[in-house]
């Protein structure tokens, strides 16, 4: 196998998670394709083989490895793009609804990985175009969710949103969450929107903290067309693609829909988006199911 390696920190449980791969990988003589920020910052005794951007991999790697936390796993999809090289993730973090191999088993369950014993699951972006702005710096799409939020204020900002060019609602809020279904257990979850299955085809619209109590969440075809566009009492507002925030004039159209390619998330063959959930907000802990 040849597998890419990337991550954001040295912290220790990084590093040691970085040398129990590395370990692994040469006993089992897989090549190994660190990216070179990461092997700067964790490694200094050994050479390895780097890469710096997207255009650096190819279908030849097998597997995308972060170790990190879910922010990092969704940075990594800037690298993988549409080479549909399936990403899994070690969780060095707390909660980790995306990077679900744990630390307590990382021995056991890294030499099932190296073994080939995996599986992944198709997950839809959103691609964003925004008028009269282009610097996304060549990836306007997002895994988890595209939000508008207020700017330099505490007052609410009104976010005007129409659905296959049908007007839906002006929604008066701190912000809105457009959300996947991968998405669904993260930023929109914390905000009372709704979990969706990564299997459902469908996509989210959940206001942050809405002046109208009656202004709920809604679940929309991952087929539909999405118009927004703000006002508020300060001249710009901001928009980000999960972990990507840029400042947007006021009355800015952006236009949000499913992206055309698909990225695989990776997991171990016993894992599941069921038991995923069971596990990380304690389902069945209820002491009358014991």
């Amino acid at each position: 196998m040849k597998i890419a390696i990337y991550g954001q920190s040295n912290d220790d449980i990084s590093v040691k998670i970085f040398l129990e791969l590395l370990k692994i990988a040469k006993h089992k003589n897989h090549q190994i394709i660190i990216e070179k920020n990461f092997n700067s910052i964790i490694n200094q005794k050994h050479k390895n083989s780097v890469f710096t951007n997207f255009n650096q991999l190819d279908n030849s790697i097998d597997l995308m490895i972060t170790i990190g936390g879910d922010g990092t796993l969704l940075r990594s999809i800037t690298f993988v793009r549409n080479l549909e090289i399936p990403i899994m993730g070690i969780n060095s973090g707390r909660l980790g609804f995306l990077a679900t191999i744990s630390q307590k088993k990382l021995n056991s369950e890294l030499i099932k990985v190296f073994e080939g014993n995996f599986k992944f699951e198709e997950r839809s972006l959103l691609s964003v175009e925004v008028e009269n702005y282009s610097n996304f710096q060549d990836f306007n799409y997002a895994l988890n969710e595209v939000s508008v939020s207020r700017k330099n204020t505490t007052s609410m900002i009104e976010i005007k949103t129409n659905l296959d060019g049908e007007y839906l609602n002006t929604y008066w809020a701190d912000g809105l969450i457009i959300s996947t279904p991968t998405g669904s257990t993260g930023y929109s979850l914390s905000c009372g929107g709704p979990i969706m299955t990564p299997k459902s085809k469908t996509f989210s619209i959940t206001p942050i903290a809405p002046h109208n109590l009656n202004a709920r969440p809604l679940i929309i075809s991952d087929k539909t067309n999405i118009e927004i566009s703000v006002e508020g009492r300060e001249d710009s507002h901001l928009l980000s693609l999960d972990s990507k925030i840029i400042s947007l004039r006021n009355n800015t159209k952006i236009n949000i829909k499913k992206a055309d390619f698909k990225i695989k998330l990776a997991s171990l063959s016993n894992n599941s988006f069921y038991k995923t959930l069971r596990n990380k907000l304690l389902w069945g802990e209820d002491k009358r199911n014991l």
